[in-house]
């Protein structure tokens, strides 16, 4: 399938060629308390990142921003109560944002697909909720662009073991309603979030526009520990509601250079590819990145993928976006062999990049190895972390801040909500060469790579059945992959 909405190729401008550069931030309880101040104070963080994008002739026309965050369980089971839904606990049903059209009949036939693909997968449909909006701060060029948003509500089917395979299986869901669109409705029909964990609002507007767009984001019922914002300056190319950000699990400020060959070695891919985790299900999710996105989309498609394929997040992004490890002198052998290995396995997508992720169980931030986009931290005393594109996008007190620090190139800052704690850099990256599945000896063996990878005859873009790991502790162990 390709994505619509953007002119054809003509003169100098192909729409292969989007890229951005934007503001990015996220505020975390790093104890993981809800509360209504987080939300709030994540949308002070994306309007104070207001000039890090941009309006054309019509100044109250954006490029994209929004927000994402956790789940607001009790918001939503009361909303949905109103309409006669009654959700399952929290961790048994799913959320959807969903852009629709504005054509009632197109309208229709989109939500009947929807809902024959929960069904097809085995999942119960328990409902659809109109998501309340307020126009009257859009500019007259939107206004045509705007879509019909509503949610739509997911319970866990019989044969599903947890919360994992839950997610995994909304994630598959959501891929199917994506690539096989009722026709007529590629340009407007999209979702932004469909997930157990989080939740997504956003569209092309302003930074300001946000949060009176979406009206919920005031209702002080609307909680929760983390909120990952973005603002978004297209540098050359078109906005649009689905370009906007935050997608599924970044926030991304630059641009990826590498992204014509990081596309093409994932289509190779695809006969070779396999996963124990995913299953059948992987053949479902092809084309696994549409023609027509932006770069920052589909790195985001290539990183929940290697997730939902069983990877931690911290090890994916640590494939996406490598250190400088090739003759670095300064770097540990075991550090270096883990780079080497995956640098067979998948293809640095490089360029200036400064990138914000989540699963909304941990949240954190890596910047490209040449280090050419700003991401600046600060911890405060009450266990709160605020990274961003620059300070001064909260108003914190000094006598609060416990550390400030900025994120140097190739470095990861890591937040681990159920530990309660950060983890950086230099505890992330020890405990991957640990655990990951390199071949038995690496790097001693590192002469036979060409032959192993021969004989092995698969894509190992999914960790083989025989390898698991946990998310990184103090002390690096072996547990279940889901």
């Amino acid at each position: 399938m390709k994505m619509s909405g953007l002119p054809e190729a003509q003169g100098l401008y192909d729409p292969r060629h989007e890229h951005d550069a934007c503001g990015v931030g996220f505020i975390v309880d790093i104890k993981n308390r809800k509360s209504h101040d987080i939300v709030r104070d994540g949308l002070e963080i994306l309007v104070n990142l207001t000039h890090r994008g941009a309006v054309g002739a019509d100044p109250k026309a954006g490029d994209g921003a929004g927000i994402l965050i956790q789940i607001p369980d009790s918001f939503l089971r009361e909303e949905a109560a109103k309409l006669g839904i009654t959700l399952p606990p929290e961790g048994s049903y799913g959320a959807g944002c969903v852009f629709l059209p504005q054509d009632a009949s197109i309208r229709k036939a989109c939500e009947a697909h929807c809902e024959a693909l929960i069904k097809a997968e085995g999942q119960v449909l328990l409902g659809w909720r109109d998501v309340p909006t307020d126009s009257s701060s859009l500019g007259h060029s939107v206004l045509p662009t705007v879509p019909v948003v509503r949610m739509v509500f997911i319970g866990k089917g019989q044969g599903v073991a947890d919360q994992n395979a839950f997610e995994r299986k909304l994630f598959v869901i959501r891929k199917q309603m994506s690539n096989k669109a009722p026709e007529g409705s590629e340009r407007d029909f999209y979702i932004p979030s469909l997930s157990t964990r989080t939740l997504i609002y956003k569209g092309m507007l302003l930074a300001d526009q946000v949060g009176v767009f979406y009206q919920e984001l005031s209702d002080e019922r609307m909680v929760s520990a983390l909120a990952m914002v973005h603002q978004r300056f297209s540098t050359n190319t078109f906005p649009s509601w689905r370009l906007a950000h935050p997608f599924r699990m970044i926030s991304h400020n630059g641009e990826i250079n590498t992204l014509r060959g990081n596309l093409n070695w994932m289509n190779a891919r695809r006969q070779t590819m396999e996963s124990s985790v995913l299953g059948e299900d992987l053949a479902k999710l092809w084309p696994l990145i549409p023609e027509g996105q932006s770069d920052s989309a589909c790195f985001d498609n290539a990183l929940e993928l290697l997730v939902m394929g069983g990877y931690p997040l911290a090890h994916a992004m640590m494939m996406l976006v490598p250190e400088a490890w090739s003759g670095n002198p300064l770097m540990d052998e075991k550090r270096k062999a883990f780079y080497e290995y995956h640098a067979a396995l998948m293809e640095p997508w490089d360029g200036p990049a400064a990138v914000c992720f989540t699963d909304g169980r941990q949240i954190g931030a890596t910047l490209d190895r040449n280090g050419l986009r700003p991401a600046r931290y600060l911890v405060t005393t009450d266990d709160k972390l605020l990274m961003a594109s620059e300070m001064g996008v909260l108003p914190i007190a000094e006598d609060r801040i416990k550390k400030k620090w900025r994120l140097q190139p190739g470095k990861m800052l890591l937040i681990d909500l159920e530990q309660g704690r950060i983890i950086d850099d230099a505890e992330i990256k020890p405990s991957w060469p640990a655990t990951s599945p390199m071949p038995s000896g690496w790097p001693s063996r590192r002469s036979c790579w060409k032959t192993w990878m021969s004989r092995s005859r698969r894509s190992s873009l999914i960790p083989p059945p025989c390898w698991t790991a946990s998310r990184p502790s103090a002390t690096p162990r072996k547990t279940s992959s889901s």
